[in-house]
């Protein structure tokens, strides 16, 4: 068999939208019987590295950052669980949500993709802030999320204070964006082409089928 596909998807736990652009690639995958064909690799992206500990308001968030009004994060809420229902994903928006600082999750991914886990990590992550109301910057919540997916909590959780691991995440985010990389998701094909955005699983499926034919 010829070599895989490899997909980089450069994108963050807490990003609605990289979660819609993800399941509709997996389906892309899955309808055209191509699972066996590609690799994917997760790559870290913050949409808010400087946040606090304790989080933002998202409602107060985004309007600080896009200055999008009360109404029209209701109707762009609406349209993303909309679309996360369509592809069996829970968007469960509150009013008292709060944004999470996400690098210590971005560096549990990084372990995880040594024992093959990784997107199974990333998905819990997401579905735990996005389903399960849950703040992914607290360790508690971590361990939980190492441990649902089979992996060593003592050991993923002890590169938190390594060095080493935190210098590892912050270089990736820089090759990243020093490829140009500046919104998420960014969907990366064999290191060559790229698309943006959650595309409809339709693009997905003439991209993966031109590519594997080349």
């Amino acid at each position: 068999m010829a070599d895989k596909l490899k997909i980089d998807i450069v994108s963050d736990v807490v990003c609605p939208w990289c979660t819609i652009g993800y399941k509709r690639l997996e389906k892309a995958i899955q309808e055209l019987g191509i699972e066996d064909k590609i690799e994917i690799e997760w790559q870290p992206f913050e949409l808010n590295p400087n946040m606090p500990a304790e989080g933002q308001n998202v409602i107060e968030h985004i309007a600080e950052k896009y200055g999008s009004t009360l109404e029209q994060q209701r109707a762009s809420q609406k349209h993303m669980t909309d679309a996360g229902e369509a592809l069996g994903f829970k968007f469960d928006y509150y009013d008292d949500m709060r944004m999470a600082n996400t690098f210590d999750a971005h560096i549990l991914l990084e372990y995880a993709k040594d024992f093959g886990k990784q997107t199974e990590l990333k998905m819990t992550l997401t579905k735990a802030f996005f389903s399960d109301r849950k703040d992914v910057s607290k360790r508690e919540v971590l361990k939980e999320a190492l441990l649902e997916v089979g992996l060593n909590a003592e050991e993923a959780l002890a590169k938190l204070d390594s060095d080493d691991a935190r210098i590892e995440v912050r270089n990736k985010q820089d090759f990243w964006k020093n490829m140009g990389v500046n919104s998420v998701p960014t969907i990366v094909f064999n290191r060559k082409s790229a698309v943006t955005g959650a595309q409809p699983v339709d693009t997905f499926k003439q991209v993966l089928s031109e590519l594997l034919a080349e």
